[in-house]
């Protein structure tokens, strides 16, 4: 099994995000989404905040990839 490296940058938005990053990404872009429909009515401020956080999160997982 050959060992890749972890590489983060803007040139790497483009290439294969790593399988586990790309989960993770996943995963808080699902939570944000469910804490935002929870939230929405009674607290917009903390539906605001889970929604960013869970879109920046994702969005930066696009950032890594293995080399």
């Amino acid at each position: 099994m050959e060992n890749k490296t972890l590489k983060f940058g803007l040139g790497q938005y483009n290439k294969p995000t790593p399988k586990k990053l790309r989960r993770l990404g996943d995963g808080l872009l699902l939570v944000s989404t469910i804490v935002t429909e929870e939230t929405m009515v009674d607290k917009p401020a903390m539906a605001s905040i889970a929604l960013i956080c869970g879109v920046i999160g994702k969005f930066l997982t696009n950032f890594f990839s293995a080399e």
